[in-house]
């Protein structure tokens, strides 16, 4: 059904939603970039947010370049192959995210709590690990998920109620018995959104406290400061995902519902990049150091 059915809305959404894509791709794959040809930002809090801006870039790209070309398509479409394809890409970066972002917030933990032990604590290994773990189980859940609801037979009423190939508007389409998947997806979306807003509370729980014995003020500030995005980031995407899950249903509306969805789906993977480039001086520092660099080497091949 796409993002809206007037007409003249269809060309300024195309713009809107193209300009929010292409900044959310150069952010996110300039982030990447930078964090791997940068020496200083080789630390554990950086290998973090490159995979987060992997996350970002491929969940949205599973879901933004086709929603662009339904905007302008006389009539919206997707093949059954690519509804399948779309939805297990999409489902694989979005339950990544959610426990890159609790291994973000285990990271700063060790930084402010355990300080003298990070670099032991927060060894290549172990990071290699805390991502891999959240990449496994994204395919995982993904593929149960594709695979239950694509061995279904659909009905010949194939109108999608919304502008991507989710789970749940694509189940309403089975005329198999969908208790069984729709008990799957409850649980497991259940699991994630607790489970991993569980490990960031108790996470900053603890820096909290550490923090607030601090003696030094300007110790407090730097703790909190290393923090900041992060702590942004974690409210953005968190209170998106709240928003659309702990709504009463008396409130629900399908229109409501896509809107949050465009906005967890484009707005956040622009946003996360901007967070991190303008509150971080880490990073700016090193974007400086990278455009010197690179002016040097066009400099020298002119010449």
């Amino acid at each position: 059904m796409g993002i809206t059915d007037l007409p003249e809305l269809q060309a300024p959404l195309f713009v809107l939603f193209l300009i929010i894509y292409m900044i959310s791709v150069v952010g996110n794959l300039g982030l990447i970039f930078l964090t791997k040809i940068d020496a200083q930002l080789h630390t554990p809090m950086y290998f973090f947010l490159r995979h987060l801006s992997f996350t970002d870039f491929g969940y949205s790209t599973a879901v933004g370049p086709k929603m662009l070309v339904n905007l302008v398509a006389e009539r919206p479409t997707i093949s059954y192959s690519w509804c399948a394809t779309q939805l297990t890409f999409f489902s694989v970066f979005i339950s990544s995210e959610v426990f890159i972002l609790s291994a973000m917030a285990c990271d700063r933990y060790v930084a402010i709590c355990e300080p003298l032990l990070y670099t032991v604590i927060m060894s290549q290994a172990l990071c290699h690990v805390l991502v891999a773990i959240p990449y496994l189980y994204g395919v995982f859940l993904s593929l149960l998920t594709v695979i239950k609801i694509f061995v279904s037979s659909f009905c010949g009423h194939k109108v999608i109620r919304h502008f991507y190939c989710d789970s749940l508007p694509l189940i309403s389409l089975l005329c198999s018995d969908t208790h069984e998947i729709r008990l799957i997806i409850l649980i497991f979306s259940t699991f994630n959104l607790v489970s991993s807003l569980l490990i960031v509370l108790v996470s900053y729980i603890l820096i909290l406290a550490t923090i607030l014995r601090m003696n030094s003020a300007e110790g407090r500030y730097k703790a909190f400061s290393t923090c900041g995005s992060h702590l942004t980031v974690i409210v953005v995407f968190y209170g998106t995902l709240f928003f659309m899950n702990v709504q009463p249903k008396s409130s629900h509306s399908f229109d409501t519902d896509k809107m949050a969805s465009v906005f967890y789906t484009l707005v956040i993977p622009m946003l996360n990049p901007m967070i991190y480039s303008f509150r971080n001086k880490e990073v700016k520092n090193a974007l400086h150091r990278t455009w010197k660099m690179c002016a040097h080497i066009l400099f020298k091949t002119i010449l």
